[in-house]
C-alpha cells in the first residue's frame, strides 16, 4: 500500500470530473426493479427450461408467495458465469463471440466448455486450498515444497474430475514422504498432531461439522480412528513422513457418530476403516457437506448456514439438498456434474436485482447474491486491464520461492506469500480451512485503495486494453466507449450512458485519452466492476 503523503498526491490530481462520473456510474448500487425487464442487466423472457433445480426452488418460493427473478441477460451471464466458473473476466473476443452465437443452447455449450479449461481447475483448486489449509508458515508448517506438491496434486485432481469419494479417501488414507505423497499434507496441514485434532479437522472439511459441539462420547470415539497417526523427520531438510503407527498394537473399540459401534484389529488401519464409512453413499453427513460447500461456491450462501457448522440445523431447502445428494450420488461423486446442474438452471441464471417482496430474509436464491470479487479474481482482473501480472517473492522459509509476473493471483499456491491488496481485500490466511476466514465485505480501506491507489492509476495508464478503446476514437466516441465498457464491464454502454460520456468527452477540456482514463478509473471503482453479479 502507499504510504500517507502518496495518497494526498493523488487525491491532488482527481478533480471533480472523476468524482462526478464514479457518483455516475455508482447508479448500479440503486437500481430499483420494476415490472418489466431492467436493461442492460435482464432479459424478458427465458430462452432455457427449467431444470430440476428449479422445481425445487419454485415449490419452496410458492410457500412465500414469491417467484424467480427475471432472466439474467446476454451481457451479464458471461460475465458471471466466467467469474464463477474460471475465475477471470471474458476477454474482448469472448464476449463478442457468445454474443453473436444465436444458438438457443450458447450457454449450456458455454458451460461444457468453461469447464473443461485450465482456468476452472486453477480457480477451483483456489477453493479446495482454502479449506485444506495449505500454506508453509505458522501455524500451518508445510513448508514451500510440499506446498507446491500439494497444490499441484489438488489441481490435478480437479482437472482430472477425480470422483469426490476417492478424493477424500485419499486425503484420509494416504502414508508416506509429504514432498512425495502429496495428500499426506492433510495431516499435516491441521493445528495439532493429537487424535482430536486431527478428528476435529477431518469433521470440518468433510462432514461440515462443529466438532466442539459433538457430544464429549462422540468426540472421544472419532479421535480412536485417528490414535495411530504418526510422524517421523528424514534426513532431507523439512521432509517428514505421515505413517501407521503399529505401537500400540491392540484392538480398538470406537462408534462412528450415528451410534454403529465398530472393533478394529491391529492389523487393520482405523483411517480406512472410518473413510469406508465416510464415503459410503447411506452417509448424509459427507454427501450434504460437499453439496452445500458447492451451492455456497457458486451461489455465494449455503443451502445450510453456516456451512461449517451444519450438524443438527434445519433449512427450507431440504429437499433440494437431498435431491442434489441423489444426482450427486448417481453420477458417481462426479462433481462437474453437480456443478454443470447449477450452472445451467435458472435459479443460477436469475437477475441479480431483487424484489421488494423477495428482500425478505427466510427467502432464499429468488434472485442471484451480489457479492464481492474474491481477492485474488479482483487483483487478476486489475492485472488484465494493466497487461502486467503480480511478482512475488518470499526467502523465508526456505527454500527460497519466487513467482514469475506470468502466473494468475488465483493460482498463488502458498497461503503464506500474500501481498498488501490481497490482505485490505479479505483474502485467507488458511489457518483453520473455516469458509470465514475470507471475508468478501466492503471496507473503507478498500474504497480508498480503489479511489487514490497510484497502482489502480498505473495500470489504466499502461493497459494495452484500453488503448485498444482509445485507438477507435476515430471511428467515434460511441465505439471507444463501448469497448471501454466491455473490457470492465463485459457490456456496452447504455443510450443514456453514452450520452453522458459523450458530453463529458466535449466538455472536460481534457485530451480525449485523459477522458478515456477518467471513464476506466470511474468504472474501475462502480459495484458493477468490483462485485459478481
Amino acid at each position: 500500500m502507499m504510504n500517507q503523503g502518496a495518497h494526498y498526491d493523488i487525491l491532488k490530481q482527481m478533480d471533480k470530473r472523476l468524482w462526478l462520473l464514479i457518483f455516475v456510474f455508482a447508479i448500479f448500487c440503486f437500481i430499483q426493479p420494476g415490472s418489466s425487464a431492467i436493461k442492460p442487466y435482464e432479459d424478458e423472457n427465458w430462452t432455457i427450461a427449467e431444470n430440476i433445480i428449479d422445481a425445487r426452488i419454485n415449490e419452496i418460493l410458492n410457500k412465500y408467495n414469491a417467484k424467480m427473478r427475471n432472466p439474467c441477460s446476454d451481457y451479464v451471464f458471461i460475465r458471471r458465469v466466467y467469474l464463477d466458473a474460471a475465475g477471470r473476466l471474458p476477454t474482448l473476443q469472448e464476449i463478442d463471440d457468445f454474443i453473436k452465437d444465436k444458438k438457443p443452447n450458447k450457454r449450456k455449450t458455454l458451460i461444457d466448455n468453461l469447464l473443461e479449461k485450465d482456468d476452472f481447475a486453477l480457480y477451483w483448486s483456489m477453493k479446495w486450498c482454502d479449506i485444506l489449509r495449505v500454506k508453509s508458515e505458522y501455524p500451518i508448517n508445510l513448508w514451500p515444497n510440499a506446498v507446491q506438491a500439494y497444490h499441484r496434486w489438488i489441481y490435478e485432481k480437479i482437472r482430472e474430475n477425480m470422483p469426490y469419494d476417492r478424493f477424500a479417501r485419499q486425503l484420509l488414507t494416504s502414508s508416506g514422504s509429504n514432498f512425495r505423497v502429496p495428500p499426506v499434507n492433510f495431516y499435516r496441514a491441521i493445528q495439532g498432531r493429537s487424535p482430536q485434532s486431527i478428528a476435529k479437522a477431518v469433521c470440518q472439511t468433510f462432514m461440515g461439522i462443529d466438532f466442539e459441539k459433538l457430544p464429549q462420547d462422540q468426540r472421544e470415539n472419532l479421535a480412536l480412528f485417528f490414535s495411530r497417526v504418526a510422524y517421523k523427520k528424514t534426513m532431507e531438510w523439512k521432509e517428514e513422513i505421515v505413517y501407521l503407527n503399529p505401537e500400540p498394537a491392540k484392538k480398538i473399540r470406537t462408534a462412528f457418530i450415528d451410534g454403529k459401534s465398530v472393533e478394529i484389529f491391529p492389523e487393520e488401519d482405523p483411517r480406512i476403516v472410518f473413510a469406508n464409512w465416510l464415503i459410503s453413499p447411506e452417509n448424509k453427513w459427507f454427501n450434504r457437506n460437499i453439496v452445500n460447500r458447492i451451492w455456497a461456491w457458486i451461489m455465494g450462501q449455503g443451502i445450510i448456514e453456516p456451512v461449517d457448522d451444519t450438524y443438527g440445523r434445519d433449512t427450507p431447502g431440504k429437499d433440494l439438498l437431498v435431491l442434489l445428494e441423489d444426482e450427486l450420488i448417481k453420477s458417481g461423486y462426479d462433481l462437474k456434474h453437480l456443478i454443470r446442474i447449477i450452472l445451467n438452471s435458472r435459479t443460477y441464471q436469475q437477475s441479480s436485482i431483487p424484489t421488494r417482496d423477495t428482500k425478505n430474509s427466510e427467502i432464499q436464491f429468488a434472485f442471484y447474491k451480489v457479492r464481492q470479487m474474491e481477492a485474488e479474481v479482483l487483483l487478476d482482473a486489475l492485472c488484465y486491464i494493466g497487461g502486467k501480472g503480480e511478482e512475488y517473492v518470499s526467502q523465508i522459509p526456505e527454500p527460497y520461492t519466487y513467482i514469475p509476473r506470468e502466473n494468475r493471483n488465483i493460482g498463488l499456491a502458498d497461503g503464506s506469500i500474500t501481498s498488501s491488496f490481497l490482505i485490505t481485500f479479505g483474502r485467507p490466511s488458511r489457518d483453520t480451512g473455516l469458509v470465514t476466514e475470507r471475508s468478501s465485505k466492503p471496507t473503507d480501506k478498500q474504497r480508498l485503495y480503489m479511489l487514490n491507489s497510484s497502482d489502480i492509476q498505473r495500470r489504466i495508464s499502461s493497459s494495452s486494453e484500453l488503448r485498444k478503446a482509445i485507438s477507435q476514437l476515430w471511428r467515434g466516441k460511441k465505439e471507444s466507449i463501448d469497448t471501454i465498457y466491455k473490457i470492465l464491464l463485459s457490456r456496452p454502454a447504455t443510450d443514456e450512458e453514452i450520452s453522458v460520456m459523450e458530453e463529458y468527452f466535449s466538455t472536460s477540456g481534457v485530451q480525449p485519452y485523459q477522458v478515456a482514463g477518467d471513464i476506466a478509473w470511474a468504472l474501475i471503482n462502480s459495484k458493477e466492476f468490483i462485485f459478481k453479479h
